[in-house]
């Protein structure tokens, strides 16, 4: 069994973080609340060295895809291979009035999201030409100057907060209980 920590933002995360690690937590994870929990874990991941590290979540709607593939690949890099990138969808409210972003069938759309994450990892880790075209999301351009090229940890690994049956079966396998423990 894993256990984990949440983590607040705060401008002492990286003292946060180290004493979570010294502590024994085999996880430390951020929400998406009052700031970027992906910000937030480039300062625990400055400060440890085998900690994981977790989003829960990262408001997925909230982004185009090419921006959250660019910050979890840069997080991978910084944490060595740490990362767990867990996606969500918020609700519609949060999404159309306070992102001022669309809303439309939330499984199909969350699963286009890390089909297009990983189209995007793939262009970047093996050299495939980007060219996701889908219902919600397209992605057909990567110039080699903005092209970061291999990461040498590979891809995150990508956790979605299920909401239904319905929610796309895409995420790499990970199940959780409320306290925090892993199995």
């Amino acid at each position: 069994m894993k256990v984990d920590a949440d983590i607040a933002f705060s401008s002492d995360v990286a003292t946060a973080a180290r004493s979570l690690e010294s502590e024994g937590y085999d996880g430390i994870w951020a929400a998406e609340t009052g700031h970027d929990p992906l910000v937030t874990l480039v300062g625990a991941a400055s400060a440890t060295s085998s900690v994981e590290l977790g989003t829960g979540i990262v408001v997925a709607f909230g982004r185009s895809p090419l921006i959250t593939a660019t910050m979890a690949n840069d997080l991978q890099l910084l944490s060595r291979g740490r990362l767990l990138l867990g996606l969500g969808s918020q609700i519609k409210p949060h999404i159309e009035k306070r992102y001022s972003m669309p809303w439309s069938k939330p499984a199909a759309r969350m699963r286009e999201y890390v089909l297009a994450l990983r189209a995007i990892w793939d262009c970047w880790n093996d050299d495939a030409p980007l060219a996701f075209r889908g219902e919600f999301y397209r992605h057909t351009l990567m110039t080699p100057f903005f092209n970061p090229g291999p990461n040498p940890f590979g891809a995150p690994k990508v956790l979605l907060a299920a909401v239904g049956e319905a929610w796309p079966s895409v995420s790499d396998p990970w199940r959780t209980s409320k306290s925090h423990c892993r199995v």
